[in-house]
């Protein structure tokens, strides 16, 4: 059991992080390069001791952390799970991270959890759901969350709100902050035959702490239209690149993550991927 509470970081720096993988521990400490902080998926850090909590405790010395979670079903129709909370809640406490976020999705259904983050339609009585859930994490957790835009591969007929006015009257109603996933934006554009830009441009940019970067791959749909799987299983493709370069020009630095979750490559390439988000920003602060 690690007991006791580590360094705090007040908030996560303007610059280029990634997702922790214990493979890269070791060359974590030794070749810093570009990555100034770094980020876990809550779940997989919730038991009470062991290697990866020790691994976690000498990183979170010398690091900003940031804690996604990705199984509250913050958009599921029954209550939130009280038990994960308050297991997301101890590992908060115990590692202070600067900051803790998580989808605008549901995985569970007649108590049964689904290994994947599912859409929902974007309407008044789904806001009211969404808007009850954060103000019970951000409650528990007596901290404010970041809630981030889903990829998508279908629309619903009965939304009557866009993505982005959706996302701002959850933020409006709970004061929540936003993570703008901008590949998810350049995915769910492709999948749905909108403009991706146009909704950069809509996105209420002042809301976001935290930008994510992850690679997606390319397949066709039954009649042959382009279909972006969102898969973190590669390097981040060139036009969301530039699409994170008009919103960084856009919204000013932001902490950026690259998130590579599958596949998962050798730190250099990694870091690689992080320093190419380190001149973004540097040239966008110059």
């Amino acid at each position: 059991m690690l007991d006791g509470h580590l360094h705090k970081f007040q908030s996560l720096p303007a610059a280029s992080g990634v997702g922790y993988k214990s493979q890269h521990f070791s060359q974590i400490l030794e070749e810093t390069g570009s990555v100034a902080w770094l980020e876990i998926h809550a779940e997989n850090y919730m038991g009470d001791g062991g290697r990866p909590l020790a691994q976690l405790r000498c990183l979170a010395e010398r690091f900003p952390f940031s804690v996604h979670g990705v199984g509250l079903s913050i958009g599921g129709e029954v209550r939130l799970d009280r038990e994960h909370l308050l297991r997301v809640k101890k590992l908060c406490e115990w590692l202070g991270p600067a900051s803790f976020s998580e989808h605008l999705a549901w995985s569970t259904h007649d108590g049964a959890f689904l290994n994947d983050l599912l859409p929902l339609p974007y309407t008044s009585s789904t806001l009211s759901r969404v808007v009850d859930h954060i103000n019970e994490v951000q409650g528990t957790l007596d901290r404010r969350m970041l809630l981030e835009n889903p990829s998508s591969y279908l629309a619903f007929s009965e939304s009557t709100m866009s993505e982005p006015e959706f996302l701002h009257e959850i933020a409006q109603r709970t004061g929540c902050g936003l993570l703008l996933d901008v590949n998810n934006v350049f995915v769910s554009a492709t999948n749905l035959g909108s403009d991706p830009v146009s909704y950069i441009d809509a996105f209420p940019l002042e809301l976001v702490g935290e930008i994510h970067l992850g690679g997606h791959d390319e397949d066709e749909d039954d009649f042959g239209a382009p279909l972006l799987i969102d898969s973190h299983g590669r390097e981040v493709a060139d036009p969301v690149w530039s699409l994170y370069d008009y919103t960084v020009g856009k919204a000013g630095p932001r902490p950026t993550l690259i998130e590579w979750d599958n596949d998962v490559p050798d730190w250099s390439t990694l870091e690689a991927e992080a320093a190419r988000a380190a001149v973004l920003l540097e040239r966008v602060a110059a």
